[in-house]
């Protein structure tokens, strides 16, 4: 196999695991990061962060592959997705499967330092890694089963740092539940036409007209909901001021989906890494200049 052939398949895998799009695993990692910084009191272990940011790649990257390969007959009838690596041909079914299971094993390999309580709520979350890609063919919002798949970082980071999951933890699930319906509609509104033509089931078509109010709707329950476990916290005006940058990113991503530019939805949609990050920041700084708190290797 020459040079050539091997950068154009590693190529080839890059695109599939979506390491050109690093949007998906930041929107992943950053409830996850919060959660970390809340079950520490905003002192957790370098290494946790290290294993819990390396965690959300691999599980991202395993979950494009498989969803890659459970939508291999529909992607190439998708004007966003044609193009995608086993639509196009690149590579095979077959390899997209050996992909995702390096990935997830490499995923499970980074359990090893952290307790028992962290690797309980792993077996989960790879089970809903792996039957979210196949929902969107029977359910009507396949997004709420994404919203609880990208909320499972936080029960584990809460597990490994205290060896409990607190109620806290549940709420901040539920806020981050909403936050993702958001998005993902948004995500969904650039596909409408192509997945009502292939019979693909998605929140964008099961709201209909009504789906500008409904990411409205679930972007106001997120930011009250955060706005509550910032109260309950005792979090201070740092992380308020951040919840504030984040409720106006949200509302100009209103603003940009408000006529369903298929362009200014997927804009809205990459907008939500910025506001993610605007909740990591308000958390982190809080922590750091209120308590003193920062980030140490015990």
């Amino acid at each position: 196999m020459s040079l050539l052939t091997i950068t154009q398949r590693l190529n080839a895998y890059e695109r599939l695991i979506r390491l050109d799009k690093p949007v998906g695993f930041m929107l992943l990692m950053w409830p996850t990061l919060w959660a970390l910084w809340f079950a520490t009191n905003g002192a957790p272990d370098i290494r946790f962060v290290w294993i819990f940011v390396l965690g959300t790649i691999l599980m991202r990257s395993a979950g494009c592959a498989i969803n890659d390969w459970a939508d291999r007959d529909f992607d190439g009838a998708v004007k966003r997705t044609e193009m995608r690596p086993i639509a196009s041909g690149e590579i095979s079914p077959k390899e997209a499967l050996w992909v995702a299971a390096v990935c997830a094993l490499s995923a499970a390999a980074l359990l090893i330092p952290l307790n028992w309580e962290a690797r309980f709520w792993a077996l989960p979350a790879l089970a809903i890694a792996a039957i979210y890609p196949f929902t969107k063919r029977f359910f009507a919002v396949p997004q709420a089963v994404l919203g609880i798949a990208f909320s499972m970082g936080i029960p584990m980071a809460f597990a490994a740092t205290t060896g409990n999951v607190p109620f806290i933890a549940l709420y901040l699930i539920i806020a981050n539940f909403f936050w993702v319906m958001a998005y993902d509609t948004e995500y969904a509104m650039v596909d409408r036409d192509d997945d009502a033509r292939i019979g693909i089931k998605t929140s964008a078509l099961f709201f209909g007209r009504h789906d500008v109010k409904a990411v409205a709707m679930s972007y106001a329950l997120f930011l009250l909901g955060m706005l509550w476990i910032g109260w309950r916290m005792g979090m201070g005006y740092v992380f308020f001021g951040g919840l504030a940058l984040a409720t106006i990113l949200a509302i100009h991503h209103l603003v940009l989906i408000r006529k369903r530019d298929r362009n200014q939805c997927f804009i809205a949609f990459r907008g939500n890494n910025l506001l993610g990050l605007s909740v990591f920041v308000g958390v982190a700084l809080d922590y750091a200049l209120r308590l003193r708190a920062w980030p140490h290797w015990y």
